[in-house]
């Protein structure tokens, strides 16, 4: 599974926030409720239209955001 084919980022969907593709559930927000501790059952009870690999890609999506990236700036760059 590739989060890329489940997440995508529309500004003229929920604000240009990531979503699952296909609807405008945010990617926050099932983040939110599994930091919560609410089971992924819940979440797709609560969220019909999603299914267990969205949740897994939007882990793999917070996953990539938390990679510490070193990016080198040559001199004199701003």
């Amino acid at each position: 599974m590739v989060w890329q084919d489940r997440i995508t980022v529309d500004p003229h969907v929920c604000h240009g926030k990531a979503c699952i593709a296909g609807t405008r559930v945010m990617v926050s927000v099932i983040l939110d409720n599994l930091a919560a501790g609410i089971a992924r059952d819940e979440i797709l009870s609560s969220y019909p239209s999603l299914v267990n690999d969205d949740i897994d890609a939007s882990l793999a999506y917070a996953a990539e955001l938390a990679r510490e990236r070193c990016v080198v700036l040559s001199p004199g760059a701003a």
